[in-house]
């Protein structure tokens, strides 16, 4: 058993995630801002690579406090469960995922990561190990399920969503579309990673609903598996 997977994504109108350089840019506006964190604060757990955490540094915590305060008055934290995938367990123990906000901290490791970057990260979050040289993600989401989180909710990077989507682990995308154009060859996208080479092997998605929202559109795809 795993939770319901879904990816939550803001790219250009070409696109990108972020620039060339892996530089954060504004993508969406207020009403998207408003609307992320609402899912976030329904959702049970967020799950983020470790490039995100290298490149964004982020706390992945509830913005609002009326949203907050729902969570408590539900016998839950403010924050949902965080979750890094980092293989290597790169996470930086000072990381704001590690140091703002309330509730549980998990990252998921191989079993290849140095054991002494290991014994630093058990000091500030909960490590689990899964896999020999590379995180085994379907385990992490059968463990994440064994402690009670059924919705959990994936904000990036590209190579993370392209390792759950390609192994069949994400149920809906969310795809926020913004009015600009970054460019870069290099530029990470939605789905980074090797890519499939035929036409067979691509993830089929079933259009849901789209929305125009702020100066962009916001839509949603559930994934279909069809292989």
């Amino acid at each position: 058993m795993r939770p319901y997977v879904f990816v939550n994504v803001a790219m250009s109108a070409d696109g990108k995630i972020s620039t060339k350089e892996r530089r954060q840019v504004k993508i969406s506006g207020k009403n998207d801002f408003l609307r992320v964190d609402r899912i976030k604060a329904e959702s049970d757990a967020v799950m983020v690579g470790i490039g995100t955490v290298l490149a964004d540094n982020p706390s992945l915590t509830v913005k609002s406090q009326q949203l907050r305060d729902e969570r408590k008055r539900e016998g839950k934290d403010e924050d949902p469960v965080r979750v890094v995938i980092d293989s290597h367990a790169r996470t930086p123990p000072d990381a704001d995922i590690l140091r703002k906000g309330t509730g549980t901290r998990i990252i998921a490791v191989s079993a290849a990561a140095p054991q002494e970057r290991v014994e630093h990260l058990k000091k500030v979050a909960n490590v689990v190990v899964a896999g020999s040289e590379s995180v085994d993600l379907p385990e992490v989401l059968a463990i994440l399920y064994q402690h009670g989180v059924r919705r959990l909710m994936v904000e990036g990077g590209g190579t993370l969503i392209w390792s759950l989507i390609s192994q069949g682990l994400v149920d809906a995308m969310y795809t926020y579309i913004g009015s600009m154009v970054i460019g870069g060859r290099d530029a990470p996208t939605p789905a980074d990673g090797e890519g499939f080479l035929h036409e067979s092997d691509f993830i089929r998605l079933q259009l849901s609903e789209a929305e125009p929202m702020d100066d962009g559109l916001l839509v949603r795809w559930d994934v279909r598996i069809i292989r």
